[in-house]
C-alpha cells in the first residue's frame, strides 16, 4: 500500500470517528476496520459518476450494515457527491441534518437504498442484481453493453445472522446472478461480545451451498489481496461472489480495537486521540484533512467521470443505430406508464356476475402485462393462489433473463426485499404477492418502502375469515390494521372489479407511495355504483333522497353486505347512505370538503362493517358509532358458515343501526 493510499484510508476512519464523537452516538467500529475495503471498492473497481449520481449504468453499492453510516458518508464527501459538506459530517445524526443516523434513499444524495435493518441490504442487493440481469436482456446489443454494471453489497456478521439473508441469497444463486458480489466483514463481533456466543456456522460452505463462488481475504487491510478478490469475482460469469474478508471491528484505536465495545459508542476523547497517533495522523484537529487526500479523491472523482463520457458515447450510437430501442428505454425509465390506463374501456369494465377479486385482479394483470412492459414479479408459491402469474411472459432465470414472472419460492421476507431492489434499480415497476395472513412475514420490507417513498406494490389475496376451512392461522384478522397504520402505505380493499381497477391503477401511477392492494378468495357481487371515485379512497356508493339518518361504511367483501343491510334499513323506513371505503389512507388525503360531502358530521348513527380486526375504524364512527368485524381469530368451516357464526351478516348490521 503506497502512502496516498494508506492516507485516504485513514482519512475515512478519522472522519467517521470524529463524527460519532461530535454526536456523542453512533458505529465507529464497522468505518475504522471497514474502510480499507471501501476505498479500494470505490477508488478502483467500482464504476460510479460523482456528478451523474443516477447515471443509468453505475455500479449500485449497497451498505447493508446500515449502522457503519459514517463509512458511506465519508466517502461521499470525499467524492464530491450532492454537494455533501465538511458541516455536514459534523452534522451526523443531527436533526434536519444530510447525514443521518443509518443511510436514507431520497434524503443524501449517493444513497442506494435506506438500510438499518441487518440484512435487508442483501435483499435489496438481490433485487438490484435481478433488475440489471433482465434490463441487460431486454436492451443490450452486440457491441452496445448500455445495462452492464455490478452490484455490490457491504454487510457484517448480523447481517449473515439474519434469515432474510439466507433467504435472498439463495434465490441469487439458483438465479445465477453473476453480477453480484457480497463483501463480508468477518470481524467475529457482534454487540453482546464474540460470535461465538450464538454464530459459530461456515459461512463460507453455506454460500457454497447457496451455488455462489467463495473468495476469502486473510487481510481487511491488504487492499491488493481485496482488489484480486472483486476482480476475480467479477470473471465469474455463471455464479454470485461472496467475498470474505477478515477485519479488526475498530482498527487502530488500541484500546478498542477486536473488543464489542467498539460497535454502537463514541470511543471517547482519549481514545479518538490515541487513534490518531496510532495512525499517525497529521493533526489532533477534529475533522482535519490533509490536502494532499483531497487532491487523491479528486484525480479519483475525474477518472470515474472520464469513464462515464465513454459510455455515454457509446449510449449515442446505440440511439442513433437503434433508435426504436431509444424510444423503449423512455417508456421504461421515464414514461408514467400507468397512465395508459386512465380511459382503457376494458380496464374498468364492471363485471356481470360474481367473481373473487383475486380473479378480478389476475385478469387486469394479464391485461396490464401487455400495456406496461416493464411490469415485473411473482408470488412466495403461490401464484396459482394469489392469481399473480402474466401468461406468456415466462420465468425469469439463469436461462431466461427476460422472463417477467419471479419465482420467489417461500421466502416472503426476501421477496419484500428483492421487489425493493428492483424498484430501486429503476426501469421497472416490481410486484410481490402472498397471502394477507402472511404480510406479517413482508411487513419490515413493506416499511422499507414506505420510509423510502418508492412506488412498490403488494397483491395480498385471501384477505379475511373467507379463507375459510384452513382455520385462523390462515385467517388474517389484525394484518389490515398493521397496514393501514404504516405511514406513506396506500392499503386498497376494492369490492369488485372497478374498485380491482382502482387500486392497480393507483399503484401503477404512483410515485412516491407504495400501494397494498387486498383480495378476497370467495366469489363477490358486482356493485352497480361502483366508480372510479374509488380513487378517493372512499365514495358514495347509495344514497336515500335527503340527509341521511344512518351510514354504512364498508370495504371489500363487507360491501354487499352493507348494500343489502341498507336495503332492509330503507324498507323499515330509514334514509341509509352506504359508502365504500376502499383506501382510508388516500380518503384522509382529499379536501375537508369532500370528506364532510361523503361523512356529514351531522350524521352520527354510522356503522362500519369489515371482517378483519375492528381497530381504526373508530375514526369514522365515533362514539355513537358501531363496528361490526372481527374481535377474536377465526376458525375452521365453510366461509359462509363462519361469517354466519362470527355475526358478520346483514341481520347484524341492521340490529347494530337500530340499536343507534
Amino acid at each position: 500500500m503506497n502512502q496516498i493510499d494508506n492516507l485516504s484510508i485513514n482519512t475515512i476512519r478519522i472522519l467517521s470517528a470524529d463524527a460519532v464523537q461530535k454526536a456523542k452516538s453512533g458505529h465507529p467500529g464497522l468505518p475504522l476496520g471497514c474502510a480499507s475495503i471501501a476505498y479500494e471498492l470505490w477508488a478502483r473497481h467500482m464504476n460510479h459518476n460523482p456528478a451523474d449520481p443516477d447515471w443509468l449504468n453505475r455500479d449500485r453499492f449497497v451498505l447493508s450494515a446500515g449502522h457503519g453510516s459514517m463509512l458511506l458518508y465519508s466517502l461521499l464527501y470525499l467524492y464530491g457527491y450532492g454537494n455533501l459538506t465538511l458541516e455536514d459530517l459534523k452534522e451526523f445524526r443531527q436533526l434536519n441534518s444530510k447525514t443521518p443516523g443509518h443511510p436514507e434513499y431520497r434524503h443524501t444524495v449517493g444513497v442506494e437504498a435506506t438500510t438499518g435493518p441487518l440484512g435487508a441490504g442483501m435483499g435489496m442487493a438481490v433485487g438490484m442484481a435481478i433488475a440489471e440481469k433482465h434490463l441487460a436482456s431486454i436492451f443490450n446489443k452486440e457491441g452496445y453493453p448500455v445495462i452492464d454494471h455490478y452490484t455490490f453489497a457491504l454487510g457484517g456478521d448480523g447481517c449473515m445472522m439474519e434469515g432474510i439473508s439466507s433467504e435472498a441469497l439463495s434465490l441469487a444463486g439458483t438465479l445465477g446472478l453473476s453480477k453480484l458480489i457480497v463483501l463480508y466483514d468477518s470481524n467475529n463481533i457482534s454487540i453482546e461480545g464474540s460470535t461465538d456466543l450464538a454464530f459459530t456456522e461456515d459461512v463460507e460452505m453455506r454460500m457454497k451451498a447457496f451455488g455462489f463462488q467463495t473468495l476469502t481475504v486473510e487481510d481487511g487491510n491488504d487492499i491488493a489481496a481485496i482488489g484480486n478478490a472483486i476482480e476475480e469475482a467479477k470473471a465469474d460469469k455463471e455464479r454470485p461472489s461472496f467475498i470474505k474478508i477478515h477485519t479488526e471491528i475498530g482498527y487502530g484505536c488500541p484500546n478498542k480495537q477486536g473488543k464489542a465495545s467498539a460497535h454502537g459508542e463514541p470511543l471517547g476523547e482519549d481514545n479518538v486521540k490515541a487513534l490518531r497517533e496510532n495512525l499517525q495522523w497529521p493533526s489532533q484537529e477534529p475533522f482535519y484533512i490533509p490536502d494532499e487526500v483531497y487532491e487523491n479523491y479528486r484525480t479519483l472523482r475525474e477518472s470515474l467521470i472520464q469513464k462515464t463520457g465513454k459510455w455515454g458515447e457509446m449510449f449515442e450510437e446505440y440511439c442513433i443505430k437503434y433508435p426504436e430501442m431509444k424510444e423503449l428505454i423512455d417508456v421504461y425509465f421515464n414514461s408514467g406508464n400507468g397512465k395508459l390506463l386512465e380511459n382503457n374501456t376494458e380496464f374498468w369494465k364492471r363485471d356481470e356476475k360474481p367473481e373473487a377479486t383475486r380473479n378480478i385482479s389476475g385478469r387486469l394483470l394479464n391485461m396490464m402485462k401487455d400495456i406496461i412492459p416493464n411490469l415485473i414479479g411473482g408470488s412466495a408459491d403461490l401464484a396459482p393462489s394469489n392469481k399473480t402469474y402474466m401468461e406468456g411472459m415466462g420465468d425469469f432465470s439463469k436461462e431466461n433473463p427476460a422472463g417477467r414472472n419471479i419465482r420467489f419460492g417461500v421466502r416472503e421476507l426476501a421477496m419484500g426485499a428483492i421487489g425493493n431492489g428492483i424498484t430501486l434499480h429503476g426501469g421497472l415497476h416490481s410486484y410481490v404477492a402472498t397471502f394477507l395472513v402472511f404480510s406479517d412475514y413482508v411487513k419490515p420490507m413493506a416499511r422499507l418502502s414506505s420510509i423510502m417513498r418508492i412506488p412498490a406494490t403488494y397483491v395480498y389475496s385471501h384477505d379475511s375469515i373467507g379463507v375459510g376451512e384452513d382455520g385462523p392461522t390462515h385467517e388474517p384478522i389484525e394484518q389490515l390494521a398493521m397496514l393501514r397504520a404504516m405511514p406513506n402505505m396506500h392499503v386498497f380493499r376494492p369490492c369488485d372489479a372497478v374498485e380491482t381497477a382502482a387500486a392497480w391503477y393507483s399503484a401503477l401511477t404512483s410515485k412516491e407511495t407504495p400501494t397494498t392492494i387486498v383480495i378476497t378468495r370467495q366469489n363477490l357481487a358486482p356493485m352497480q355504483g361502483s366508480s372510479k371515485d374509488a380513487l378517493k379512497g372512499g365514495y358514495i356508493l347509495e344514497d336515500c333522497e335527503g340527509v341521511p339518518d344512518i351510514i354504512l361504511i364498508a370495504t371489500g367483501s363487507e360491501v354487499e353486505l352493507a348494500v343489502e343491510a341498507g336495503r332492509i334499513l330503507e324498507n323499515k323506513g330509514r334514509k341509509v347512505r352506504v359508502v365504500s371505503m376502499p383506501c382510508m389512507d388516500i380518503f384522509e388525503e382529499q379536501s375537508e370538503e369532500y370528506k364532510e360531502a361523503i361523512l356529514p358530521k351531522a350524521v352520527t348513527r354510522r356503522v362500519a362493517i369489515e371482517a378483519l380486526a375492528t381497530f381504526g375504524w373508530e375514526r369514522y364512527v365515533g362514539l355513537e358509532g358501531k363496528i361490526v368485524g372481527m374481535t377474536s381469530f377465526g376458525a375452521s368451516g365453510p366461509y359462509k358458515e363462519l361469517f354466519e357464526y362470527f355475526g358478520i351478516t346483514a341481520d347484524e348490521i341492521v340490529k347494530a343501526a337500530d340499536s343507534l
